[in-house]
């Protein structure tokens, strides 16, 4: 079934406002902008499920990444998600998974799937480049990756 225009006009409001929320660290209004907040980090197997658990991804990611960011690139529709591309930007100024904090800062390319059902955002399914993270912020000795 293909969405319509009212529909598809919906729900990309609605990650507008979910990914400038985001950037604001206004993490109530992200929260809000769920029927049910979920988060899945694909990258690391990571999937935080309910408003209680969504808000530690806030506290851990934000407590390493203060300044954390996302620019967005581009939106695409499908059926039953508004998929969005952008840059995710951060300076590492906290501890990350027990690792002390490196000072440098990491610019990655992401794409991220805001799952719909109906109007409602159910799912927002993060697709990134961990290694390219790592090796930025000098966690990952490959040459000729880093920036």
């Amino acid at each position: 079934m293909s969405v319509n225009s009212e529909l598809r006009a919906t729900r990309e409001a609605i990650v507008r406002e979910h990914m400038e929320s985001e950037n604001r660290h206004e993490f109530d209004v992200t929260l809000g902008t769920f029927e049910h907040p979920r988060y899945e980090i694909v990258a690391t197997g990571d999937v935080y499920d309910g408003a209680e658990a969504v808000t530690r991804y806030f506290d851990e990611s934000r407590t390493a990444f203060p300044d954390q960011r996302n620019e967005l690139l581009a939106l695409h529709h499908a059926d039953d998600a508004v998929i969005a591309e952008f840059l995710l930007k951060g300076t590492h100024q906290g501890p990350l998974r027990g690792i002390p904090a490196t000072g440098r800062e990491f610019t990655v390319r992401a794409t991220a799937f805001f799952v719909f059902e109906g109007a409602h955002l159910v799912c927002e399914r993060v697709y990134t480049d961990m290694l390219s993270i790592l090796v930025q912020l000098g966690l990952a000795p490959i040459q000729g990756l880093s920036g």
